[in-house]
């Protein structure tokens, strides 16, 4: 018994040792070591060689400071989860998750996409490195097997243009296009990069390169205006109104359409300015109708119906 505890009080001191040097490493140096080296997913060698030991890394990760995604990639905490199974499983960030990180519309980031090149092996779960990759752990991740363009890619995450790729080949349609628009508006690709990105994808596809509108300020403002086109109605996009300013769509000269999102429309000032904006369409002899996001993107039937509805109520 005294022998256990001589044992059990050796262990404690060992792991408060070594717990607080990995605490005063994190305050002091772990971000800045990740600053240094420019990344998010780290070696061994490369920690050592930027002043970490052995002894601190393997304190660091016990004490959560930081996180060790499979062997020889560490990561800091706090980092996107996705982040964390996409390097655990052997790849980076691909598709819409890819997007998401670059900032650009994606329609469904639930699950985890990860880009992993033809050549990749010793394939783990997303959530056990120490567990081999099968079909029963894989936790819904969607994997890519192709090339990426390793220039333009970071070790966590594909370039701009390669998620663009995956993501039309693997997203509806209209989402695709969406984030082209998206990402044309946020002027992160040019009409280049879009000659780059349709030369990449099938035939199926290309009738979508004459839809494209970098004009369009949301990815639902993008779907709404497939749903309207399908529909076969008229309309025109980015319209502007004496004392309304501009408008996200007319559809056949007489009903403005407007795409809004909680981000854009919260709080009573916001309230005040759309419902003015309202007021004075009405007096120009404008009809007016305003879409959420989730009915845009979940109830597209029914967006027709109203649309349609009051084409005809106004006729």
């Amino acid at each position: 018994g005294v022998m256990h505890s001589a044992r059990s009080c050796t262990v404690l001191l060992w792991h408060r040792r070594h717990a607080l040097a990995g605490s005063t490493l994190a305050r002091m140096g772990w971000h800045a070591i990740f600053a240094e080296l420019g990344c998010s997913v780290a070696s061994r060698a490369e920690l050592l060689s930027a002043g970490a030991s052995g002894k601190s890394l393997t304190a660091a990760v016990r004490v959560g400071h930081l996180i060790r995604a499979r062997r020889d990639h560490y990561l800091l905490p706090g980092i996107d989860s996705h982040v964390v199974q996409a390097v655990r499983v052997g790849g980076r960030l691909g598709c819409v998750s890819a997007l998401s990180a670059h900032g650009v519309f994606a329609f469904d980031t639930s699950a985890t996409h990860i880009h992993l090149e033809r050549e990749a092996s010793r394939l783990r779960s997303p959530r056990r490195r120490d567990r081999p990759l099968t079909t029963r752990n894989r936790f819904g991740a969607m994997l890519h097997w192709s090339h990426c363009d390793p220039a333009l890619a970071s070790e966590s995450c594909v370039g701009l243009v390669d998620a663009l790729v995956q993501a039309a080949l693997c997203q509806h349609p209209w989402h695709a296009l969406a984030s082209i628009d998206n990402a044309l508006y946020l002027k992160l690709i040019d009409y280049d990069h879009v000659a780059d990105i349709f030369a990449r994808l099938p035939s199926n596809l290309q009738y979508l390169r004459p839809l494209i509108d970098g004009r369009s300020e949301s990815g639902q403002e993008t779907v709404l205006r497939c749903i309207v086109r399908e529909a076969g109605l008229a309309f025109e996009i980015q319209v502007t109104f004496e004392n309304v300013g501009r408008v996200d769509m007319v559809v056949e000269r007489r009903l403005v359409v407007e795409a809004d999102s909680k981000l854009a429309h919260e709080g009573w000032e916001q309230q005040v300015s759309d419902r003015t904006r309202d007021f004075e369409l009405a007096r120009q002899g404008m009809m007016s109708l305003r879409l959420l996001y989730e009915l845009i993107m979940y109830r597209q039937k029914a967006v027709v119906e109203a649309i349609t509805e009051l084409l005809d109520a106004g006729a």
